[in-house]
């Protein structure tokens, strides 16, 4: 695999991850942000290097690799972010985001917190590369359409 590719896609992931970390601290809406780390963000990040000709994916498991990649990463810097907010806004402004997390980083140790985030990106690395073997068959789908409507005059 080119090592460009996995630099770009890292990139994508930090920037992906960090945002929606902290978007997610928004109330009501939050819930939208993290289902959208956890099942589509090897989706935004592979289609957006596709629109861009950055690389063109040869196989499924190079998709299933870099949508593992992608979502491990992206899950990593969104509980740095997600969980430095949550702290900061209950510890010095008693807002609590999300009760549960407030009450987790409060009354937890380290150990406990950096298990849980693992966990939590393990399990975004395995939807994720499911979701970048979907996005694989996307875009072969989108190529095999593409090339039918092309007018055989024009070939």
């Amino acid at each position: 695999m080119n090592t460009t590719i996995l630099k770009q896609s890292g990139l994508l992931s930090i920037i992906l991850g960090s945002a929606l970390g902290i978007l997610t601290t928004i109330p009501f809406i939050g819930h939208i942000f993290f289902i959208i780390l956890m099942c589509l963000a090897s989706v935004l990040i592979l289609i957006f290097l596709f629109k861009t000709n950055d690389f063109k994916i040869l196989s499924t498991q190079i998709s299933i690799i870099l949508g593992a990649y992608i979502g491990f990463i992206s899950a990593i810097f969104f509980a740095i972010f997600y969980l430095s907010i949550t702290m900061i806004l209950s510890i010095f402004f008693q807002i609590y985001t999300n009760y549960g997390i407030s009450t987790a980083i409060g009354n937890s140790s380290f150990g406990i917190i950096f298990l849980f985030v693992i966990f939590m990106a393990v399990l975004s690395a395995t939807v994720n590369a499911f979701s970048g073997f979907l996005t694989y068959y996307g875009i072969e789908l989108y190529h095999s359409l593409k090339n039918d409507n092309i007018d055989p005059e024009e070939k």
